[in-house]
C-alpha cells in the first residue's frame, strides 16, 4: 500500500520500489564514482611511464597516522547503520546520537587532512605525481565536507521531529552517500598512500 507524505516530509518507498529520492543518489554517486575512477587511472598511468615513484624525490607519503584517521572514517560508518536501524524502529534519540558521533568522527577526518595537506613539502606544481595527489585527495576532502553539511541538515531534521519508523527516506539517502565516501577512501588510501610504498 502506497504511503503518502505529511507535509515536510518524504514518502517511504512503496510496493513498486524505491523513492526518487534514492535513484538520485544512486545516480550522483555513480557519477562521482566514475570521477574518481578516472583520476586514480590516470595516477597509475602516470606511475606506470614514471623511472621512479613519487616523482621529483618526493617522499611516499607517512602511513602512520593515516592509518588512524583511515580508520576512523571508516568506523564513522557505524554510527550511521545504527542510526538507520534506529530510525526504522522509531527510535529517534538513537538516530540523533548516531549521527552525531558519525558527524564528530568525519569531522576528526577532515581536520587531520587538513592539517596532512598544509605540511606536504610539495605543491600541484611540481609535477604529475604531486598533482594528482593533491587533486584526488582535496576532491574526497570536498566530499567529506558536502557529507558533514547534509549531515548537520538531517541532524537538524531529526531535532524538528521529521522522522519517524514510517518517514525516513532522507536519513537513508545520507547514508548512501556517507557510505560512498568511505569506500572512495579505501581506494584513495590503497591507490596514493599504500602502493607508494610498493617498488
Amino acid at each position: 500500500m502506497k504511503v503518502l507524505a505529511t507535509p515536510g516530509r518524504v514518502a517511504e518507498p512503496d510496493d513498486r520500489g524505491y523513492p526518487l529520492a534514492w535513484w538520485g543518489m544512486v545516480t550522483l554517486i555513480a557519477t562521482e564514482a566514475m570521477i574518481f575512477a578516472a583520476l586514480l587511472s590516470a595516477y597509475f598511468f602516470v606511475r606506470a611511464g614514471s623511472k621512479t615513484w613519487p616523482q621529483g624525490g618526493i617522499a611516499p607519503p607517512e602511513l602512520a597516522r593515516v592509518w588512524i584517521f583511515t580508520a576512523v572514517l571508516l568506523a564513522s560508518s557505524l554510527p550511521i547503520f545504527w542510526a538507520e536501524h534506529a530510525v526504522r524502529h522509531g527510535r529517534t534519540g538513537a538516530l540523533r546520537i548516531g549521527l552525531a558521533v558519525s558527524w564528530l568522527m568525519g569531522a576528526a577526518f577532515l581536520v587531520n587532512q587538513v592539517i596532512e595537506t598544509a605540511g606536504l613539502d610539495f605543491s600541484a606544481r611540481d609535477n604529475a605525481y604531486a598533482s594528482l595527489f593533491i587533486v584526488i585527495t582535496g576532491l574526497h576532502g570536498l566530499h567529506v565536507i558536502a557529507g558533514l553539511v547534509i549531515s548537520g541538515v538531517v541532524q537538524l531534521k531529526a531535532r524538528l521531529g521529521s522522522f519517524d519508523a514510517d518517514h525516513h527516506v532522507t536519513v537513508s539517502v545520507f547514508a548512501l552517500y556517507w557510505h560512498f565516501v568511505d569506500v572512495v577512501w579505501i581506494a584513495v588510501f590503497t591507490s596514493l598512500y599504500l602502493t607508494a610504498h610498493l617498488r
